[in-house]
């Protein structure tokens, strides 16, 4: 029988790397980490060899990825934040990439975004294009996976999002609230990932699940299914931020920031391409309601904070 071929996850201990990690476990796939936080809690006790990225050291970073056949790239920065940014997120990518192509890994399956360009007048989607183009140019075998809005009960914002219907009196609306979006599963996505993973063809893949929801209804159906009883009130988006600024600092955390908002206006979280995950939110929230939005979770302390 032929040994099964090593996998590495960037970010495993955190929200997409860990559904990609899962499932290559469940399919007997041995696999490790590369992490900024080696001491974060072990969601695979102890199943997942762990190691740091290494960016200011390319020479050590290509030497944890030797013998590695595939790897899975989920590392990203969702927002500027003291010294961490979306300049230093794309040489850093640039790093791991070069590190990878030195090790000799055979497959890389990188997680983009949808509709990333370079004249986005979006640090977020122009660096995510920028860091597909450097894959492209590696000379490794590729798959780039374009998924819209993640989610998953280990999810951020759309947990935070829940909370806040859960509490608030209001919950703002930025402008009329049309703009949509069209959410995948992270289950779905990871699954969609590893396929990518096992395939050698370049592969440029448009991920997105069966439903498509405006903004709007997308929060509407949220707040039905936990039982809110918050209002929800149109205001221009830039009253809007005002608000998220004045919660931002009451919780000390970031909700949500203008260039997120932009791009939701810009319905760059919706693709054109046939969907291809089968998962749709609102089934998924018929049976997860019960638990989002419980307890709120922190941006910063899940990445920033030690």
């Amino acid at each position: 029988m032929k040994p099964a071929k090593l996998n590495a996850v960037t970010g495993a201990f955190g929200y997409t790397g860990r559904y990609i990690a899962r499932k290559l476990l469940t399919l007997g796939e041995p696999v490790f980490t590369l992490t900024s936080n080696p001491h974060r809690e072990d969601p695979f006790t102890g199943q997942v060899r762990v190691f740091p990225y290494n960016f200011d050291d390319p020479d050590a970073l290509s030497a944890s990825l030797a013998g590695v056949n595939t790897l899975y790239n989920t590392y990203w920065v969702r927002f500027n934040y003291r010294g961490v940014t979306f300049e230093q997120a794309v040489e850093n990518s640039r790093t791991l990439i070069n590190a990878a192509a030195q090790a000799g890994v055979k497959r890389f399956v990188h997680i983009s975004v949808s509709n990333p360009g370079p004249d986005l007048d979006l640090p977020y989607f122009r660096g995510k294009w920028l860091v597909e183009q450097a894959v492209i140019e590696s000379g490794i075998s590729f798959g780039i996976i374009r998924p819209t809005l993640i989610f998953g009960l280990e999810d951020i914002l759309l947990n935070n999002i829940a909370y806040l219907l859960r509490r608030s009196p209001i919950f703002p609306i930025p402008g009329a609230g049309v703009y949509q979006i069209q959410p995948i599963y992270a289950q779905d996505l990871a699954e969609i990932a590893v396929q990518a993973g096992g395939s050698t063809e370049n592969l440029v893949l448009d991920a997105a699940g069966p439903e498509i929801l405006s903004y709007k209804e997308m929060i509407k159906l949220i707040a039905e299914k936990i039982d809110s009883h918050s209002r929800l009130i149109h205001m221009s988006p830039n009253l809007a931020l005002i608000l998220v600024k004045l919660l931002n600092i009451a919780l000390q955390d970031v909700l949500l920031t203008r260039d997120e908002l932009q791009g939701l206006k810009a319905d760059l979280l919706v693709t054109s391409s046939p969907p291809l995950a089968t998962t749709s939110f609102s089934s998924w929230l018929d049976q997860n309601s019960h638990l989002l939005g419980k307890k709120y979770t922190s941006e910063l302390n899940r990445h920033f904070r030690t």
